[in-house]
């Protein structure tokens, strides 16, 4: 999530308006290809020599009309502040919303591991959206053939491949007991290389003369789109299926960090921190990470006592249904420390859970390194010359504006659990062995009884 850490003086009524940023040190055109004069060049002497320019830059005109419940609300709460400095104005309602979704995301955890994972995936395909529609308007300007059904097309197959794997990983033995699923399970990987290719050849044959230089740009700008926002929200799902902490807890730094970031450059902030967006400061960028360590450490101590949070998602065939409970790996058993000097002359011992620890480092990349997934969202954004990528969310944006900061979290997460967190699962390997032939089975029993013995 990007964090402001000042108030924009624009009244509402200007926040949900796509803005055109007039800098004159921003590339006018789109996608980030230059445009080259050929005035007075020799005669082109092949199909891509004469080739017209882009478009220019999509302004606020050509963006999203965006919902008019949202515009609704935002002249109801211009009238309803009209009194209020618009800085304090835009702080009000920033803050309703970052409680509406914080209350929402709280309810969301509640409903289990599933639903979240739905949730997920419904949140990928809405901030799909508002990326490729920004590419979409060179779709419009030129009449370039194919380009939006092409996008949504791929952004299919790569869900269906990914997604696939985690559900075959997971549930690949009930899966296999069902006549229909059982086909899917074993041909997925080529079923879904064979989408991918129909699209490969659905793009190649819509390509048009003159256009090409366009259509192969906005090829590479779908997917370009898909692994951040495919790989990203697959990640996030798979560290759901190790245990919903691995989700709340990261997800939670980020909130919390963008929060604290924002009131701290808010009330503090003088030093601007980077250009890409200036209304970051020194001041919000240290003032939430310190508040997110603190708030990691002691977060860590409380979701670590629930069970339902840290047992991984695993199926119990006996149940026919997904496990409730486990015996929680030791990183989230109490373990008592032994303090160093000079801290042991206050308190020889310290009880702590082990993910605790673990918290600090994931803490210390959600305030330092998590902020630059908005610094890249934010030169993204002024590369386009567009204020927000959308206007969902009042005093907030789009959803690419708030879940920018997420992305590398969840990526970072993954890879932390795989490298320090992640053991073997005897409910999963059992459930390998059970997927095998009974012919294998036996060679596996044989193979393991004659381990034992040596």
């Amino acid at each position: 999530m990007s964090t402001d850490n000042t108030m924009s003086s624009s009244t509402f009524s200007g926040i949900h308006h796509r803005n055109v940023e007039h800098e004159n040190n921003i590339d006018k055109t789109p996608l980030g290809i230059s445009e080259t004069s050929t005035a007075g060049a020799a005669a082109p002497t092949t199909e891509d020599d004469d080739m017209e320019p882009l478009p220019s830059q999509p302004s606020g005109a050509n963006m999203i009309v965006e919902e008019s419940t949202i515009q609704t609300f935002m002249q109801y709460a211009d009238r309803l502040l009209i009194g209020l400095n618009p800085r304090w104005r835009n702080w009000i309602i920033r803050g309703i919303f970052s409680w509406v979704m914080i209350l929402g995301f709280a309810k969301l955890v509640s409903m289990g591991p599933l639903v979240v994972s739905i949730v997920v995936l419904l949140i990928q395909i809405k901030c799909f959206q508002e990326i490729i529609n920004i590419g979409y308007t060179v779709y419009k300007s030129h009449n370039l053939p194919w380009f939006r059904t092409l996008s949504w097309y791929f952004l299919f197959t790569s869900n269906y491949w990914l997604y696939g794997e985690s559900l075959i990983n997971h549930f690949g033995f009930m899966m296999n007991k069902n006549n229909f699923l059982q086909p899917l399970v074993t041909y997925h990987r080529m079923i879904a290389f064979l989408l991918y290719t129909s699209g490969f050849v659905g793009f190649v044959l819509s390509l048009k003369k003159t256009y090409y230089l366009k259509q192969f740009t906005l090829f590479g700008y779908t997917h370009i789109t898909l692994m951040i926002l495919v790989t990203s929200s697959h990640q996030m799902i798979q560290n759901i299926c190790e245990g919903m902490i691995w989700f709340l807890f990261p997800v939670s730094l980020i909130i919390c960090n963008d929060i604290m970031a924002y009131m701290f450059g808010f009330f503090y902030g003088r030093t601007p921190l980077t250009k890409l967006s200036p209304k970051k400061t020194w001041e919000g960028f240290i003032g939430g990470g310190i508040s997110t360590l603190v708030f990691g450490f002691i977060l860590a101590g409380i979701l670590s006592h629930y069970q339902f949070l840290v047992c991984p998602l695993e199926y119990d065939d006996d149940r026919m249904s997904l496990a409730t409970s486990c015996i929680p790996l030791p990183l989230f058993q109490k373990t008592i420390y032994t303090m160093p000097k000079p801290f042991s002359l206050f308190k020889r011992t310290l009880e702590l859970y082990p993910f605790q620890l673990h918290s600090l480092v994931l803490s210390l990349f959600a305030s330092s390194i998590g902020p630059f997934g908005g610094f890249f969202a934010s030169g993204f954004k002024r590369a386009f010359r567009i204020k927000d990528f959308a206007a969902t969310i009042p005093g907030h944006g789009g959803f690419v504006d708030r879940f920018d900061c997420q992305i590398i979290m969840a990526l970072f997460t993954n890879v932390y659990i795989s490298t320090f967190a992640r053991v073997a699962s005897p409910n999963k390997l059992l459930q390998q062995v059970l997927a095998l032939t009974p012919e294998n089975r036996e060679e596996f029993l044989r193979l393991l009884r004659n381990h034992f013995k040596e």
